[in-house]
């Protein structure tokens, strides 16, 4: 192992062996996937480190240091993509302080409005208050939960041969790979993605748009307004995302406390508490994917494409 993954792991809050999980799919149609969303704000291009290839987690015998690799890997692109759409948050909030809107900002709410199934009238005051509702981050600590629980820490046919770390459905033929257990008569295909990236932006996409999350997004709400957002509490909002309903909400949250995985809550508030706008854009598109690991300084690490 080099020294630089061993540095890597050092940081890694793990307490000891985790839980370990099979996956069950969300019931959502991901045919939409990952629509170019940086086109409609002029978010910078991805870094190029955003589409790599999921590592070899097999390869790991000693079960700390696959959860440190797998944790390590994930995290920057979590943190990649909760920055990106508070980039596009605080877009909304900009809109919702102008008396008159543009017809190219009246575009982008209407863009968002069908991209997160919001129904208002356009460029009304009711659609950018449903628009604030869904256009927000989701606490990494939950991310690397279900992405552990869904994925079996990175290693299931699912995501090492079509990058879905969160066992999300499509159903148009062709669109993914057919589950080798689906029952007779069922269409559905579990989705295929360009990277890992792309199934956590198209999974953080699911969970702010689909009704079956509604109490997820409620929760986060009140959470914004008492405290930084905890993955523990949002946890109780996935109820609908198993059809083992609790138990699969329980399983979730005792990887969250088993793993310490509300450390990276922790370090996600810590990032972006009174964040400039500036600094915000530069995280957003830093080409270094180790700069965004825990304990580094954003300040002093963030980099931008030359």
């Amino acid at each position: 192992m080099s020294s630089g993954t061993k540095a890597l792991m050092l940081i890694v809050p793990l307490l000891a062996f985790g839980v370990g999980g099979g996956f069950y799919s969300p019931h959502e149609d991901s045919s939409w996937l990952e629509k170019s969303v940086q086109t409609q704000l002029s978010l910078p291009e991805l870094p190029a480190w955003a589409d790599a290839e999921l590592p070899d987690f097999s390869q790991y015998r000693d079960t700390t240091e696959k959860k440190a690799a797998f944790f390590s890997f994930l995290y920057p692109r979590i943190v990649l993509a909760n920055y990106r759409i508070l980039l596009e948050r605080n877009y909304l909030e900009s809109l919702s302080e102008k008396e008159t809107l543009s017809k190219k900002e009246r575009k982008w709410l209407a863009r968002q409005a069908d991209r997160l199934r919001v129904s208002a009238e356009p460029g009304s005051t009711e659609l950018i208050q449903q628009l604030r509702h869904r256009l927000d981050v989701i606490p990494p600590s939950l991310i690397l939960a279900q992405a552990a629980n869904e994925s079996a820490w990175g290693t299931s046919r699912f995501a090492t041969k079509g990058s879905n770390l969160f066992g999300q459905w499509c159903f148009s033929r062709g669109c993914g790979l057919v589950p080798r257990e689906r029952k007779e008569g069922a269409r559905h295909e579990v989705a295929t993605f360009e990277s890992p990236y792309r199934s956590v932006r198209a999974y953080i996409e699911n969970l702010n748009r689909h009704h079956t999350y509604k109490t997820l997004r409620n929760l986060r709400a009140q959470n914004r307004k008492d405290k930084e957002l905890s993955g523990l509490e949002l946890a109780q909002g996935l109820t609908g995302y198993s059809e083992r309903g609790e138990a699969y909400v329980n399983e979730i949250r005792s990887i969250i406390q088993y793993n310490n995985l509300s450390f990276y809550d922790q370090d996600f508030g810590r990032a972006i508490r009174s964040v400039t706008p500036d600094r915000l854009l530069n995280m957003a598109k830093t080409v270094s994917a180790s700069s965004l690991l825990p304990g580094q300084s954003r300040q002093d690490t963030a980099k931008t494409e030359s």
